[in-house]
């Protein structure tokens, strides 16, 4: 059963060696992400998935010990995800990179941890489902929930400007910070894609993993710095 999950956008520019100068830009969204994940740490679970949007070659399992790198953004930075005695030959993608990274900078301590990457072109209902399989997988499951909104924000945004952006962000941050289950699982696929929204089916599949959980939402942060939307939420 779900107890707990955090809600977190994945650019890598989170991660201060990356964004160097650019760091303190992002200072309160970091903060806000770790006071998330604080959440998912005092609900004890038994087990912590991490979810990150990936392409369909990234998508699948990962294991607690995988690695990601920041080589490709300019950084000599690895980071596993938890703690292991050896790391297993499959490597992160970046959203799960930022992940691992976040969780390394929490209190977060030996308890199970594994990945998840989810396609963004994975249908509302095969997210719906996975969501429930994940839910039913152990007595206590916490989600850390990896995705940012449109990328449509402005016109220097990567998607450039799109005036359908700002509405369809409102009513992310609306859904996360009230924990509406409905409201995430009726984002509309198609939409979200023209608006490069790499959220959208990491936060579907929490929708279903909620289903029969007792819940509460709290968005902590919400901003569109370079033009795409993030959020930062505790759900607990």
């Amino acid at each position: 059963m779900l107890v707990a999950a955090a809600l977190c956008p994945c650019p890598p520019l989170l991660v201060p060696e990356v964004a160097a100068g650019a760091a303190p830009e992002l200072d309160a969204l970091r903060a806000a992400c770790l006071d998330a994940i604080g959440v998912l740490a005092a609900a004890r679970p038994d087990r912590l998935i991490v979810l990150g949007p990936t392409d369909e070659a990234g998508s699948g399992p990962y294991p607690q010990g995988a690695t990601g790198s920041f080589r490709g953004f300019g950084v000599d930075l690895e980071v596993p995800l938890g703690a292991a005695e050896t790391a297993p030959d499959r490597r992160l993608p970046p959203s799960l990179a930022v992940g691992a990274w976040l969780l390394s900078r929490t209190d977060w301590d030996d308890s199970p941890v594994e990945g998840l990457g989810v396609a963004q072109s994975l249908p509302r209902d095969r997210c719906l489902e996975l969501g429930r399989e994940i839910a039913a997988a152990a007595p206590r499951v916490a989600l850390l929930v990896l995705g940012d909104g449109s990328a449509c924000r402005t016109v220097k945004a990567p998607g450039y400007f799109d005036e359908r952006a700002e509405p369809f962000d409102a009513e992310v941050a609306r859904a996360l910070g009230g924990a509406d289950i409905a409201a995430l699982a009726a984002l509309d696929e198609e939409r979200a894609a023209g608006l490069q929204a790499s959220g959208r089916a990491c936060w579907q599949v929490l929708a279903g993993a909620a289903e029969n959980a007792d819940r509460g939402g709290r968005l902590l942060r919400e901003e569109a710095p370079y033009g795409v939307g993030y959020f930062a939420a505790a759900w607990s």
